[in-house]
């Protein structure tokens, strides 16, 4: 069997790594002209890292990320509603990593190199159409200018092209534009003197605005770690997206700004974080309806481009992760690709959809928005707001969702309450 894969990115470097774990031949096709570190910070939860660790790369993520230590949500001006450990501090086997997305990129890609060969990732090409017939699938790719530059042929072509994908396109031609939420979310990175734990994630506000710092790597200096941030605004109303979501579209101070003053974090200085910061960027928040179906014939679809959903929860890169190996399993399994492909979306597509629809919502930082909306200038006594057992409901609702809930080994009361900033 051979697999074409279409799009470089980390569900189709993933997904190129578990094929030829399983003995499936496959080739990666990426539009761009060389596999960049793109992007700023993500989490990637244990369940997907589990995943990574099974091939291999948990010393090379050791060396790029930092296995997180605890997850604070709060609102807007630092009163904690709910923390708790994260990764094997909660006694989970795996740990949870805050890492730069390009990082973790190229970790995945460096092994696609060792393992694969580098003649079996094709950059610079851009698919164009494909054709599928009862033997196998024909992919034809060209250059940005529109010149041919090659065909592929395969038993079973893999569309891992992100949010705009060229092959759920083909599929699903009257499908139109992202869908766009109204927020705009803009991103940074800093070498930023250590804080709590060293290893600390905050959240702090709801989907209406919302402030996010953690450390994702080593900095120049060991009491200075890269600590990425996220400021997430609702700015108009949803519709069509103002600009295309791409990472490499510059931030404006001016713009940004004005809604950094409405935050207070007690143990980061947030604003001086984000003014120290040379270069950021802008995102306009988007996602897709859930599809009725991602595969048709020997064609089927991964990651972004299956699922496209908004960066709460810590679900994107995990959830391509999972799609890579329960594809890769299937068709490892099967005795044709229709029923592994089949089966890989009666596992897959009803889990991601429930995920997709929650993260509208806040997924599990919807805690925040709960406790807003009824203490929207704050509390004295956050169980006299929303009570221990209805804020664990939210946070552990979505963690069962998302396929890694589990009962936490803790050295103290999960959410317990620190009601003054």
């Amino acid at each position: 069997m051979k697999a074409i894969i279409v799009g470089g990115g980390i569900g189709g470097l993933t997904t190129a790594l578990m094929l030829h774990a399983r003995g499936i031949d496959c080739e990666i096709f990426e539009q761009s002209e060389q596999v960049r570190e793109l992007g700023v910070g993500i989490n990637t939860l244990p369940h997907a890292i589990k995943e990574l660790a099974d091939l291999g790369l948990l010393p090379a993520l050791d060396r790029v990320g930092i296995r997180t230590h605890e997850l604070f949500y709060m609102n807007r001006t630092g009163q904690e509603i709910w923390r708790e450990p994260r990764g094997t501090e909660a006694g989970f086997e795996y740990p949870q990593f805050s890492i730069h997305r390009g990082r973790l990129q190229a970790v995945i890609y460096q092994a696609v190199r060792a393992r694969i060969g580098e003649s079996r990732i094709h950059t610079g090409h851009r698919l164009g159409s494909f054709t599928q017939d009862d033997a196998g699938v024909t992919a034809y790719f060209f250059e940005r200018d529109g010149a041919h530059r090659a065909t592929a042929r395969g038993d079973i072509l893999i569309g891992a092209d992100g949010i705009h994908s060229h092959v759920r396109a083909a599929l699903y031609p009257h499908e139109g534009p992202a869908r766009w939420n109204g927020t705009i979310l803009w991103r940074g990175a800093l070498d930023w003197p250590r804080y709590l734990t060293g290893r600390s994630m905050v959240i702090a506000g709801g989907m209406a605005a919302k402030l996010v710092v953690y450390p994702i790597g080593e900095g120049a200096r060991e009491d200075r770690p890269l600590t990425n941030w996220a400021v997430m605004v609702k700015v108009a109303e949803p519709g069509v997206p103002p600009k295309k979501e791409d990472w490499s579209r510059l931030g404006r101070f001016e713009d940004l700004m004005p809604h950094v003053q409405r935050f207070h974090i007690p143990f980061v200085d947030a604003k001086a974080l984000i003014e120290a910061t040379p270069e950021f960027w802008e995102y306009p928040l988007c996602d897709r309806d859930p599809l009725p179906h991602w595969s048709h014939g020997r064609v089927t679809l991964l990651g972004d481009a299956a699922h496209p959903m908004y960066p709460v929860g810590s679900n994107g890169a995990s959830q391509a992760i999972l799609d890579a190996r329960c594809l890769a399993d299937r068709l490892r399994d099967a005795d044709h690709v229709g029923q592994a492909l089949f089966e890989y979306e009666r596992e897959r597509l009803p889990m991601t959809a429930q995920i997709v629809q929650s993260n509208r919502s806040g997924g599990p930082e919807g805690v925040i928005d709960a406790v807003e909306a009824r203490a929207p200038d704050g509390f004295d006594n956050i169980d006299a707001v929303l009570t221990y057992e209805q804020r664990k409901a939210i946070v552990r609702g979505y963690a069962s969702k998302a396929g890694f809930a589990k009962e936490q080994v803790n050295k103290q009361p999960l959410g317990a309450p620190a009601n003054a900033a």
